[in-house]
C-alpha cells in the first residue's frame, strides 16, 4: 500500500499547442500548518511562461510562472482546479514543462509534487 502524498497535481492533458488550455487539479492532504501554496510551472529552455487563467471556476488574470493562493483565499477547500495557457512555440518538435506545487509554512517548503506536460507544434492544415 503507497503512502498517500501530502500534497499531489495532476494535469488533465499530456501535451497542449500553444494557446491551448491546460487543465490542472492540486489535491492538498496535509495536516499541518501552513501559509500558502505555490504552483510552479517552468518551460524548458525558455523563458516563456504559462499564465494562470482560471482558478477554482472563477476567471482570473496571472501572467506569471508563479501563483500563489493563501490558505486564508482556500476557506477549508482541499482541491484546486485551475486553467493555464501559454504562447510558447517549441523550437524542436516539442517541449517539457515541469508544474511543480508546494506547501509553504513560515517561508519554507514543508511538501510538494512535480507533473510533466509536453508542449507540441500546433499541426499545419
Amino acid at each position: 500500500m503507497s503512502e498517500q502524498k501530502q500534497i499531489s497535481i495532476s494535469l488533465a492533458e499530456d501535451s497542449i499547442a500553444a494557446d491551448e488550455e491546460l487543465h490542472g487539479t492540486v489535491v492538498i492532504n496535509y495536516h499541518g500548518r501552513f501559509d500558502s501554496l505555490v504552483i510552479n510551472s517552468q518551460i524548458e529552455n525558455s523563458s516563456d511562461v504559462f499564465s494562470y487563467i482560471n482558478l477554482n471556476g472563477k476567471k482570473i488574470k496571472h501572467p506569471y510562472a508563479r501563483l500563489s493562493i493563501f490558505k486564508a483565499e482556500l476557506g477549508g477547500r482541499t482541491t484546486i482546479e485551475f486553467t493555464a495557457t501559454t504562447n510558447h512555440v517549441p523550437a524542436d518538435d516539442h517541449s517539457s514543462v515541469k508544474f511543480r506545487v508546494s506547501i509553504i509554512q513560515e517561508h519554507k517548503e514543508v511538501a510538494s509534487d512535480i507533473a510533466y506536460i509536453k508542449i507540441v507544434k500546433k499541426k499545419k492544415a
